[in-house]
């Protein structure tokens, strides 16, 4: 018998008794009267038994006959071992005329060993001790989110953390993830702290080339090429976890940040980076921690301006055709015809592509002169872009197609290059012109 059930026969007692009224029993059982006189005459009548629950030990009306789990799991375990309880029971249904609810069949598989639990596939990661050393690992990552909640449009924050301390570095709002805008992020960084031992980020494009076909770079993306210019070494993380110092410093930030930013009435990238500097120095002096060794490993940068432009860039080389023409970006590059790019035909040139003036062609550390056909700029149909950048290239999309174009109609007479001129006056001299001209034609002859 249940707990429920040795209560009633305890209460009903009382009541047989006379030492409990019924409307009192009632109220301790939780029921009304009129029940409470049903059961009281059935405990009379039939003693305790009465009130064990009729349906106990009984089949349930809509149970499976026997042999439908062993036949079930039989075809499971054969031909659908891989497959989820939905879909398995789909596929019971659909190819073998068999019905078994979802919920009934994810227990039996279960209780095979033929699935695991949300709980059960649970994955745990060791965690991982900070560096001691100040300056010795420096995370990095982006987070798009809603920093300026409806007053603007979602952008990225580009966010330094360091290993040792978890002390934010450097923070900048960007409208998207990618090598120009950490290679500006860099470049506060570089400038403000010096030159770390090492980075470490995710497996995003702009760190680590993912197809082991690809062409050109060396196996190196720019942003790597520019930090091993710098003698500073870049690591991916395998996973979420191993770079966990930053994400949950991207946690703290979408709440913290947000609401400061709310404080201040910052509605756009501009006042958000005009803030960031105030609110960096008070969050690291509530949520720093001193490093274990007081040493700081970061290395002063010792590269001028002028340098440091030329490693911050994109660089990449170009064949140089017989026409002195190569192709960049969708443009068509000619090169001014001189002593020195006559003898290019059929040799690389490097170009230097800057994000805040055009870009320069060089060879042997010459610049050289160019001209630029320059193709309809526009996203790519069928281009591949990355998760991360998606707001960004589709507010370029929305750009381009909010630009109206207007056809210009052509006559055939300005086609075929018809330009009309004035009506000729013929006056009194205009046949001694005339002769004179005749004259003039005839004595060279």
């Amino acid at each position: 018998m249940s707990g429920r059930e040795l209560q009633r026969i305890e209460v009903l007692s009382e009541v047989v008794a006379k030492k409990r009224t019924e409307r009192s029993a009632a109220a301790v059982l939780g029921i009304s009267t009129r029940q409470t006189r049903r059961l009281l005459t059935a405990y009379r009548d039939s003693g305790g038994s009465a009130l064990i629950h009729k349906a106990r030990g009984r089949a349930s009306d809509n149970h499976l006959i026997a042999g439908v789990r062993e036949y079930a799991m039989a075809i499971v375990r054969s031909k659908y071992a891989d497959f989820g309880p939905t879909l398995a029971s789909e596929m019971l249904l659909e190819k073998n005329e068999l019905k078994v609810s979802r919920e009934t069949l994810r227990k039996w598989m279960i209780e095979e060993g033929l699935w695991l639990s949300r709980r059960q596939r649970r994955s745990f990661h060791q965690p991982r001790l900070r560096r001691e050393r100040y300056g010795e690992l420096i995370q990095i990552d982006g987070s798009e989110h809603r920093w300026f909640e409806q007053r603007g449009e979602p952008c990225t924050l580009l966010v330094f953390i360091d290993d040792a301390t978890s002390q934010l570095m450097q923070l900048s709002f960007v409208p998207s993830e990618s090598t120009d805008t950490y290679f500006e992020a860099l470049r506060g960084y570089l400038e403000r702290h010096g030159c770390p031992v090492a980075f470490y980020s995710d497996k995003h494009t702009v760190f680590r080339v993912n197809r082991p076909d690809a062409k050109g770079g060396s196996g190196m993306t720019q942003f790597g090429r520019a930090l091993a210019e710098l003698n500073i070494e870049i690591m991916c993380a395998n996973s979420s976890q191993a770079k966990g110092r930053v994400e949950r410093a991207n946690r703290t930030l979408q709440d913290r940040l947000v609401k400061e930013l709310r404080l201040a009435g910052a509605c756009d990238m501009e006042s958000g980076n005009a803030l960031l500097p105030v609110f960096l120095d008070r969050f690291n002096k509530r949520f720093a921690i001193p490093a274990a060794s007081a040493e700081n490993l970061h290395r002063k940068l010792n590269v001028p301006s002028s340098r440091l432009n030329d490693i911050l860039c994109h660089r990449e080389q170009r064949y140089v055709g017989a026409q002195l023409t190569f192709h960049y970006g969708r443009r068509q590059i000619i090169l001014d015809r001189s002593e020195l790019s006559e003898e290019l035909a059929g040799k690389y040139v490097e170009v230097y592509d800057f994000s805040d003036r055009p870009l320069e062609v060089r060879w042997k550390g010459h610049s050289l002169p160019y001209r630029v056909f320059d193709k309809e700029q526009r996203v790519n149909q069928s281009a591949i872009v990355e998760n991360k950048r998606l707001g960004h290239a589709l507010a370029i999309v929305k750009a381009q197609q909010d630009i109206t174009r207007t056809a210009k109609v052509m006559t055939n007479s300005q086609k075929g290059g018809y330009k009309k001129r004035g009506r000729k006056v013929y006056g009194p001299d205009y046949y001694e012109e005339l002769l004179s001209a005749q004259a003039a034609v005839e004595m060279p002859v």
